[in-house]
């Protein structure tokens, strides 16, 4: 729950704008009107006190005209449609530190409804290299339903229950048959998600990780456990209570830690107890731990006495085409963890497809 709930005047001019705020106000939490459009009051003495501030600050805004240009976010997905920006967790290895400008705020955008009306534009539409997610089931032609991702800066389901956008996305790529809808989420309140008309058009997904981590680096999450569950209820044909829904398991980030073979092994062992179910549509991600210089300086104001490792130099250097730099395990390493987790994941869901390692 937030502390503080701040609109601007032209969200509150959107429809699905006046909707949050009547939800919004239905949790008795204090609401501002920011007449000129801008959130003000996020700076503190240090970032780490911005970093206070801005996490317990709501705004809800009109996403701005370059969120209708949709970017390319293959392997995760085609396209990035972004519902909100900032994440109400506290992970202390936060993708999100320095690829978002200004304080953390969470923003969530009220012209929503307008922005998945757009994303029709972009179905039968694809990134250049798109082999990674090929089916058995394409056709001769290659064409498949066009993925759009909404949780690339946001956590989804951690601010659900003060906007609804979920339940709006959900609703409407039930409608497109050409269209997928993908989310990922640390969190585990999906009961008001069970019951929507997805109609198999929204692949919901969970993060997770071994216990250790979750416990150690996840602050403000769900348990892995209660993910599990969560993960579980939405997985679960219809007849049966859930919500049959196309789901996902995101194995991330994936540390080297001391003993990582045991601690890792425990949790698929636990994925394979709780996701026991015949018509299970399931695929999985494995994503590695990385970070940027630039990321390190930013999670280290936010977490200073964090137990994350950070060392540069026990990691490779790799470099993207826009000559940045990211640090990732060393090629050694992360042959060997890739080999693990294929291994035991293929021994425990064989008919669940690993979509890529990265």
């Amino acid at each position: 729950m937030p502390k503080r709930v701040v609109f601007t005047a032209d969200a509150l001019k959107e429809s699905f704008g006046q909707a949050m705020y009547e939800r919004i106000s239905g949790l008795n939490l204090p609401i501002e009107v920011a007449k000129n459009n801008r959130i003000t009051g996020l700076r503190g003495a240090d970032e780490r006190e911005t970093y206070r501030i801005a996490k317990n600050t709501l705004a809800i805004v009109n996403a701005p005209p370059g969120a209708f240009r949709l970017q390319p976010i293959p392997p995760s997905a085609d396209w990035q449609m972004n519902l909100a920006e900032g994440c109400p967790a506290h992970c202390q290895y936060c993708y999100l530190a320095g690829s978002l400008s200004g304080p953390p705020v969470v923003r969530a955008y009220a012209n929503l409804p307008g922005m998945l009306v757009h994303t029709a534009t972009y179905e039968g539409t694809y990134p250049p290299n798109r082999t990674w997610q090929k089916t058995a089931n394409d056709s001769d032609t290659g064409l498949r339903p066009t993925t759009f991702e909404v949780s690339c800066y946001t956590d989804v389901l951690g601010i659900e229950h003060l906007t609804g956008s979920m339940a709006e996305c959900i609703r409407y790529f039930g409608t497109r048959e050409m269209a997928e809808l993908r989310f990922v989420t640390k969190y585990d309140q999906v009961d008001n998600l069970l019951n929507l008309p997805h109609n198999g058009h929204t692949r919901a997904r969970v993060s997770l990780n071994a216990d250790t981590v979750a416990r150690r680096l996840e602050g403000g999450t769900a348990s892995v456990e209660a993910r599990l569950q969560g993960i579980r209820k939405l997985a679960m044909p219809k007849e049966l209570g859930g919500g049959g829904y196309p789901v996902g398991l995101v194995i991330a980030p994936i540390m080297a830690i001391p003993n990582w073979r045991e601690h890792y092994t425990a949790l698929l062992n636990r994925m394979s107890a709780v996701l026991d179910f015949p018509q299970l549509n399931m695929n999985v991600e494995f994503i590695s731990h990385r970070f940027t210089p630039g990321s390190k300086d930013v999670l280290l104001q936010w977490y200073p006495n964090t137990s994350l490792d950070l060392d540069e130099s026990t990691r490779a250097e790799k470099r993207n085409k826009f000559g940045g730099t990211k640090y990732v395990y060393r090629p050694e390493e992360m042959k060997e963890m890739k080999v693990f987790f294929y291994t035991e994941w293929t021994k425990r869901f064989p008919n669940a497809p690993i979509l890529y390692w990265t």
